[in-house]
């Protein structure tokens, strides 16, 4: 048991329950720094993300916060974009001796993109509330919605880092779904996405159990504690600041 690792665990747990802001844009940098390899980090975070997934799910479930016929589209063009992601990283890996510097770099591109849409939803989250809801999201968009789905997958299954934050802007931009079903219908695609991602990484040996495994005991009840909090203290000044942190991340990993 590594102190350090649990209270990192409870660190991202907390910050996901005050903010909302997904855990792999928090978690996979933060494993590089103190020294994980790239695709260690990046399989250990799929697979955490993947039991973390699951009881957010059931939870949502048990609202009927779920679209599901969003949550199926998506899924039939981000599973297969996972799996060819990870499928080429395996391929390139004896190709390319700085296959981990390139790994390295997209987490950190991604990183700052994920900071900017955050930003952006920041800034225009006011103006989106007041407009319309669709009623069918998925009517006329199905080829769209496959293709979407493909594109974040891919980055999830390179990255880890995504899952939520991307698709949750898709959610709310492109389908216009309501808010309170944003985050459940995100969180059930996730689940399904990085559980495929993770146990493909875990199969290429890529999953550090034990790490998992501290994340947890930190996280979860960080998780609690942060939701707990997060209806004292306003959550946009949060996400902003938190923005910030990630797209300085994303620069020091590139640089």
């Amino acid at each position: 048991m590594e102190v350090s690792i649990i209270i990192m665990g409870g660190f991202v747990g907390f910050l996901v329950g005050l903010t909302g802001v997904g855990g792999a844009s928090l978690l996979t940098p933060l494993l590089m720094l103190i020294g994980i390899n790239p695709f260690v980090a990046v399989g250990t975070d799929l697979f955490y993300n993947s039991i973390t997934k699951l009881f957010g799910t059931i939870q949502h479930w048990r609202q009927k916060t779920i679209n599901g016929w969003l949550v199926l589209y998506f899924s039939f063009g981000s599973i297969p974009g996972a799996v060819i992601a990870i499928v080429l990283l395996k391929v390139f890996d004896s190709y390319f001796e700085n296959l981990e510097l390139i790994i390295k770099h997209s987490i950190g591109y991604v990183l700052i993109f994920v900071a900017a849409a955050m930003v952006f939803q920041n800034l225009s989250s006011n103006r989106f509330e007041t407009g319309q809801v669709t009623k069918n999201p998925v009517e006329g968009k199905k080829v769209l919605t496959i293709l979407i789905g493909f594109f974040l997958g891919f980055i999830v299954g390179l990255t880890s880092i995504g899952s939520g934050s991307l698709f949750a802007l898709a959610l709310l931009y492109i389908y216009r779904i309501r808010t309170s079903s944003v985050v459940g219908t995100d969180i059930a695609h996730a689940f399904g996405l990085v559980t495929v991602a993770g146990i493909l990484h875990a199969g290429l040996g890529n999953v550090d159990f034990l790490l998992v495994v501290n994340l947890l005991i930190g996280s979860i009840p960080g998780v609690i504690l942060g939701s707990k909090v997060s209806t004292k203290v306003p959550a946009k000044p949060l996400r902003f600041i938190l923005a910030v942190i990630l797209f300085i991340s994303g620069i020091k990993i590139i640089f």
